[in-house]
């Protein structure tokens, strides 16, 4: 009840505060949650561009706009916005091959009936949404102008380990339920455990520390790409009994730091202080929408020509 009351109040809010038109499209006919995506139309024409923006694991459209601005600031400033939802619904991985084939299935879609094969076109997400804008940017066959991901997971194979090792930490027999959940997740989508099937961590994973041929990491040497990611050690070893080891600014970090060595000066790694907190109660947590300084992203996106 209480998740239907704040979706009411938000559609409410959104509805008497902002102007722009918005549209649900799905292309599964038998789940209009899976497989389809939300549409927020700039108040004008003509559009500036495309921004694909995908969410964090868990999260549908609804959440999104609950969280962020950003959607509707984009759309403000001419930028045609999408939110997708893939085929699993709010538990899709986005980065596996299904994913990413019905994230392009999307793609496809929205530039059909929009009719927008001309504009420019951007990327990013929050948490696992910024993982599966990278994972696209890699192996699209058309290039997004730019990519964004707000404090992203990257490598899955320090993802994986990371998650044994705070279940193995564990002494008070409360294990971690989103360990324990994401390590049996992960198994699935790599066929296996990093021992068993490393090869396929390397395919998966928009980057991979202990790749030393940097595979994926390659495929964005002339990309703009910017992640955002807020590393406040002390209150994720406070509040989640989590260390550097687990937070995703170590592949956050590793993966800009290789993209410059390479030679892309466009790859930038934004860190930011006490700027994440989660709505509606505004709870502190650096892992959130909010580290984005939504006018100065679309601005940059803007520039990308």
């Amino acid at each position: 009840m209480l998740k239907i009351l704040i979706s009411i109040v938000t559609l409410l809010f959104l509805s008497m505060a902002f102007s722009q038109k918005t549209e649900t499209v799905s292309l599964d006919k038998n789940d209009p949650t899976k497989s389809c995506y939300t549409i927020i139309y700039p108040d004008a024409l003509p559009w500036k561009g495309c921004l694909f923006l995908i969410p964090g694991f868990g999260e549908n459209a609804e959440r999104v706009l609950l969280q962020t601005n950003l959607p509707l600031e984009a759309a403000k400033s001419g930028l045609l916005t999408i939110i997708p939802s893939l085929q699993d619904g709010v538990l899709s991985f986005g980065v596996d091959s299904v994913s990413q084939q019905t994230l392009q299935k999307i793609i496809d879609d929205v530039v059909a009936k929009q009719k927008i094969s001309s504009l420019n076109f951007f990327i990013g997400g929050f948490s696992i949404g910024g993982s599966t804008a990278i994972k696209f940017a890699e192996n699209a066959k058309i290039k997004p102008k730019a990519v964004f991901a707000i404090d992203p997971p990257l490598d899955f194979e320090r993802f994986y380990y990371s998650a044994l090792r705070d279940l193995r930490l564990t002494t008070d027999g409360k294990e971690n339920q989103e360990n324990v959940y994401m390590g049996l997740r992960i198994q699935e989508i790599m066929g296996g455990t990093p021992e068993t099937a490393l090869a396929n961590y390397y395919a998966v994973s928009p980057y991979s520390f202990t790749d030393e041929s940097q595979t994926a990491v390659k495929k964005l040497v002339n990309m703009p790409l910017r992640i955002y990611s807020e590393p406040d050690i002390a209150w994720w070893m406070k509040e989640r009994n989590a260390d550097l080891t687990s937070m995703n600014i170590t592949d956050c970090s590793a993966m800009i730091n290789e993209l410059n060595r390479l030679g892309n000066q466009q790859a930038v790694l934004i860190t930011t202080q006490n700027k994440g907190f989660r709505k509606p109660d505004n709870n502190r947590h650096p892992h959130s929408w909010s580290i984005v300084d939504n006018p100065e992203l679309i601005k940059w996106l803007l520039q990308q020509k």
